[in-house]
């Protein structure tokens, strides 16, 4: 650095962050002291190496701050210049290719719209892909359950309802004999069909089950926790037992609930307890299933209880079709309800007949979602008891009247059931049975599946071939008929939650 008149030079990080020169003769420089410089020629008094540093430094940010904004100011005319005669040009150098299209349409008059698009075409987005063959059918899930002597009708009433696109659980409960559920577990394991489709689901570890106590709930919820869990995709639950049959194929009702929004529940119930007040609401009852390893029936516990005031309490059947939406807050119970009530029936006689009912009905999210059916066909004695009239092959014309897909109770092998599978659901006749328990291999005489659009040609329905393929026949007539009159009529707005 070059001395001034006295000798002194000036601090070289003043120079290099663009100091000003001196300003006036005589060696007078600028000094950041309060104190004007004598003019007589006496020496600025030198500042702390650290004043200096941060005197530096400000002015270092300015010259810095004045750099960028002169550098931008130019940026900005040599851009706007450029503009004028292209409009592509300033775009280009502040956006990405993407961001560059839109730009350029934007800033186009609409008679330069066209020769924008051909001077930069946009990469053609692939098209979204096609959903796959069968993605607007419906998947149903259902619980088959049973117990003691029930394995074998339990097992032909899994083949009568098997379809591939849907899930099922099985469930043999704790008084069946251990040898029972082991079989039934063996039976799946060693099904063909079942194994290559992996759609059913067998409780291993089984429930004890009381039919008039709150462990029937129980067991109901834990099938709807394995198929939220393991069931994939599907639409409805339905619970059925092993008395119960079908009216109608699985391709029939697919078919319907094709048809049907998928958030309707179909929830027989009603508001109106009449003689159910005094024998279900007021008495206090305890089942033994909750804590014992052996079946017993429920017993009363004193004083009786006053009806809830915290919601309505609501009846109705056992045999529900709920959709997937309200399993998964029943389930999952994002808020209390679904745990209040299930510790309030937990004392309740005949819970399976009013859990669903009064959850439902006091859920004001699905109060419009509820069909006032339970898609059975069932015929009570007059007056009720507590099971239903046992079908025979007499009330055959009935459950075809009904339009229900489904109807309970049968005898066990009684010859009902085979009038249905040749009249209703074109299923092969059984096989006799090599003995009481199966044929010894593993799997029974009667083990046919009704035929559908999933067996292909293969009469004996032995593999899947395309699932999504329906050949719906009369069963499906009858079943919409039933739907026109429940959800898409008057009644279905005027009888829910009433």
């Amino acid at each position: 650095m070059q001395a001034n008149g006295r000798g002194e030079q000036h601090s070289p990080r003043s120079a290099a962050a663009g100091w000003p020169s001196p300003r006036g003769g005589g060696g007078e420089h600028y000094s950041p002291s309060p104190s004007k410089t004598p003019r007589g020629g006496a020496a600025s008094p030198k500042l702390p190496a650290s004043a200096a540093w941060l005197v530096d430094s400000r002015w270092a940010l300015s010259a810095a701050l004045s750099l960028l904004l002169f550098l931008a100011v130019a940026l900005a005319v040599t851009s706007f210049s450029s503009s004028s005669s292209s409009p592509y040009v300033s775009a280009s150098a502040f956006f990405s290719s993407s961001d560059k299209a839109h730009v350029h349409v934007s800033q186009q008059q609409p008679e330069s719209l066209a020769a924008a698009a051909n001077a930069t075409p946009a990469a053609a987005s692939p098209p979204p892909p096609s959903p796959p063959p069968g993605a607007d059918l419906p998947r149903l899930a259902y619980l088959i359950s049973g117990s003691k002597g029930d394995l074998d009708r339990l097992w032909r009433a899994l083949h009568a309802l098997y379809h591939p696109r849907n899930q099922y659980v099985v469930h043999l409960d704790r008084e069946a004999p251990v040898s029972e559920r082991l079989e039934l577990a063996a039976r799946v394991s060693n099904s063909t069909v079942f194994r290559r489709a992996g759609n059913v689901h067998v409780i291993r570890r089984a429930n004890m089950v009381t039919y008039r106590g709150p462990t029937m709930v129980a067991n109901t919820l834990h099938a709807c926790a394995i198929l939220l869990r393991r069931g994939g995709a599907w639409d409805w639950f339905i619970n059925l037992s092993a008395s119960d049959y079908p009216l109608m194929t699985q391709d029939d009702i697919l078919q319907v609930f094709s048809t049907v929004p998928k958030n309707v529940n179909f929830i027989e119930h009603t508001g109106y307890l009449g003689w159910k007040e005094g024998q279900r609401a007021r008495p206090l009852i305890v089942d033994p299933g909750l804590y014992g390893s052996k079946k017993q029936d429920i017993f009363w516990a004193s004083p009786k209880r006053e009806l809830p005031t915290a919601f309505k309490l609501f009846t109705g059947s056992a045999w529900v079709a709920l959709s997937r939406d309200f399993v998964e807050y029943t389930v999952w119970g994002w808020d209390n309800l679904p745990r209040t009530l299930l510790m309030y029936y937990a004392n309740f006689v005949s819970s399976p007949e009013g859990y669903f009912q009064t959850l439902i009905c006091n859920a004001p999210r699905f109060v419009q979602t509820v069909a006032n059916h339970d898609l059975h066909h069932i015929q009570w004695d007059v007056p009720p008891r507590q099971h239903p009239h046992a079908l025979a092959l007499a009330d055959l014309p009935a459950m075809v009247r009904s339009g229900a897909p489904f109807a309970r109770k049968f005898p066990r092998d009684d010859p009902v059931l085979d009038a249905i599978d040749a009249e209703l659901l074109g299923r092969p006749p059984r096989a006799p049975a090599a003995g009481a328990g199966g044929n010894g291999t593993g799997a029974p005489a009667a083990a046919a599946f009704v035929p559908g659009g999933w067996c292909g040609g293969d009469a004996s329905c032995g593999a899947v071939d395309n699932d999504w393929v329906l050949r719906p026949g009369p069963g499906a007539e009858r079943f919409q008929r039933l739907i026109e009159r429940i959800v898409r009529s008057e009644a279905f707005p005027n009888r829910q939650c009433k």
